[in-house]
């Protein structure tokens, strides 16, 4: 599936090739504790950071969910670093 993203390395938005599945992608809940991040998703040159919005994910190189344990606080505190 192609998906329009917002690449922070390259300070644009691109379109990229990915397949969801459940070995690259850990999907979130909407709740209580959880209202910002949707799923975090590795691709080949980093991590995918999508929200409970209609906000473009943003593409985050050189990191993966597991440098982050995935953790959505992690998550949306390395986005929010970026911006």
């Amino acid at each position: 599936m192609e998906k329009t993203v917002y690449n922070f390395a390259k300070g644009r938005l691109e379109t990229i090739g990915i397949d969801f599945t459940q070995d690259n992608t850990t999907w979130f809940d909407y709740s209580e504790e959880n209202t910002k991040i949707n799923m975090l998703t590795d691709v080949e040159h980093g991590l995918l950071i999508t929200e409970h919005n209609f906000n473009y994910p943003v593409l985050i190189n050189d990191i993966t969910r597991k440098d982050i344990g995935n953790d959505t606080d992690k998550a949306w505190r390395l986005k929010e670093s970026y911006m």
